[in-house]
């Protein structure tokens, strides 16, 4: 018998991870998300919600909105110790917000369905502020999220990282990030038939919000990539997924997100980095293509984004370009300057 809550993963009969925290009703939302979101996402709602009910120790209809603001205090800190990228404390606030969204997803179902005694969200949309003498009040989000800039790696830095993976299967799964731009998810989510070898393209169909796209790739990853299929990958694997476990009980099955994060944090600590995420490496690329002067309309097309506004991120990533830029416009700036000094100098002398 689990106490509420225990997280318990397993495998389902098609393969996919399911998560489960001892609750019926938890437990049914979670395979309501299963069967609607992305592995990824059903990840995260599982582990966002065991979070909050350890924190608040109650069963799901016992939950009331001062639950949700202690939550919010615990996950803050105490403030003693702050971070100096965000100065903040605790949790980051990115992460507040997405645990604070999956509560209000799980009591938004259970209003849903109409046979629980929840009939409010727990979880306020905001707070209601006025401005002195204005009558019109504004919600304020409980979490404000700082629009911050992803880390990048240097090209030295990409370099020691490659030269220190130890399989072509692994120099794949990085050069799909670093030089295709790809998500960790749309890395494990590859099958052979999305593989396209002849016209040098990867069909990209584990996408963020399950968004299709069909995105060019370097030859210095196809190299990679047929040295792991040809020499590495299993002859007996049983699942299409391109990239799977080379040794141990589960040889020839589906790599893991955390099996991908551990082998890539190895190969961070063999090369003496200080930091080389698989978001940081989708960052990075990027980041160069936005460099090497692509239109930001193909870099957004690349990268999978639904809006332009996701994309513009990059435009304060590129030093180069902002550089140039700038340049630019300054060189303008100071022939109109001059063209004005000169006409006003020529109406000078006319008056004299």
């Amino acid at each position: 018998m689990t106490t509420f809550p225990c997280l318990v993963r397993s495998v389902s009969a098609s393969g996919e991870w399911r998560y489960r925290l001892g609750d019926p009703l938890v437990d049914r939302y979670l395979e309501f998300v299963a069967g609607r979101a992305r592995p990824n996402t059903l990840r995260a709602v599982a582990f966002d919600l065991k979070a909050f009910f350890t924190v608040a120790a109650k069963g799901p209809l016992e939950v009331v909105a001062a639950d949700v603001f202690e939550f919010l205090a615990e996950q803050r800190g105490d403030r003693s110790v702050v971070r100096l990228a965000d100065r903040e404390s605790g949790v980051s606030a990115r992460t507040i917000a997405r645990r604070l969204s999956s509560i209000s997803g799980l009591y938004a179902y259970l209003i849903a369905r109409g046979d629980t005694p929840v009939r409010t969200n727990p979880v306020p949309r905001g707070l209601s502020t006025r401005r002195p003498g204005n009558r019109r009040t504004r919600q304020v989000p409980l979490v404000r999220v700082p629009r911050t800039l992803p880390r990048i790696l240097s090209p030295g830095e990409v370099d020691l990282l490659i030269a220190a993976l130890r399989t072509a299967r692994d120099q794949a799964m990085v050069m799909a990030m670093l030089l295709v731009g790809l998500r960790r998810c749309e890395v494990l989510g590859l099958r052979l038939s999305d593989v396209q070898i002849a016209d040098r393209r990867l069909v990209i169909v584990e996408g963020k919000g399950g968004h299709h796209r069909v995105v060019p790739a370097a030859n210095a990853f196809f190299d990679a990539l047929g040295t792991y299929l040809h020499d590495e990958r299993p002859a007996n694997a049983t699942t299409d997924r391109v990239f799977v476990v080379l040794k141990g009980p589960r040889r020839g099955q589906p790599l893991s997100a955390e099996g991908l994060d551990e082998l890539l944090d190895g190969a961070r600590r063999r090369a003496g980095l200080a930091h080389a995420t698989c978001h940081e490496l989708r960052h990075t690329c990027l980041t160069r293509l936005r460099e090497a002067g692509m239109a930001l309309e193909a870099v957004q097309a690349q990268a999978g984004h639904r809006s332009l506004e996701s994309t513009r991120i990059y435009l304060h990533l590129t030093n180069d370009w902002l550089a140039g830029e700038y340049r630019r416009a300054a060189a303008l700036i100071d022939a109109d300057v001059t063209a004005v000094e000169q006409m006003l100098a020529v109406q000078q002398v006319g008056v004299l």
